[in-house]
């Protein structure tokens, strides 16, 4: 998916496929995608690139996880079941998540540029260096990783 309006096309595909096999709750969620990016898009004023249309989702995550801990505090786990439910949905329209090893692996490697460009070892005031670094080396590789999971490993690797 390159060209402008490629994943809205994906979407509206899933949502008719998703209504002819009368499964309720994938179609509900595929159209709550569909209106995310329409909204998006909207808002812009003109279509959306590839990578603000995975924004887009990767919020629609976040906002689910959220309401994930949030029901699971308040002792609703048929509510944080649909919500994970969503979440897989949404997930098959973005790359690959990285496993902790792949990423674990790519933030060595930001570490070690980082550090070759300051000549030392960074420690954890230029942790916002090393995220910088492990962002552009996720996106080059078409990957993604929640943002919470890569700030944690960066702190670890950074205290040692």
């Amino acid at each position: 998916m390159t060209e402008a309006g490629a994943l809205e096309t994906l979407v509206n595909q899933q949502v008719i496929l998703a209504m002819k096999a009368h499964d309720g709750e994938r179609t509900t969620t595929l159209r709550l995608i569909k209106n995310a990016l329409k909204n998006k898009a909207i808002e812009k004023r003109e279509m959306l690139t590839p990578a603000e249309e995975q924004q887009a989702l990767a919020t629609m995550i976040k906002q689910r996880r959220d309401s994930i801990d949030q029901f699971t505090k308040g002792n609703r786990p048929e509510l944080a079941a649909k919500e994970a439910a969503e979440i897989v949905v949404i997930e098959e329209f973005l790359p690959k998540a990285l496993d902790e090893a792949g990423l674990a692996a790519l933030i060595a490697e930001a570490v070690a540029e980082v550090a070759a460009a300051n000549g030392k070892q960074p420690s954890p005031k230029e942790m916002g260096q090393v995220m910088k670094a492990v962002q552009a080396r996720l996106q080059s590789a078409g990957a993604r990783a929640e943002g919470r999971q890569v700030s944690d490993l960066v702190k670890k690797s950074l205290s040692i």
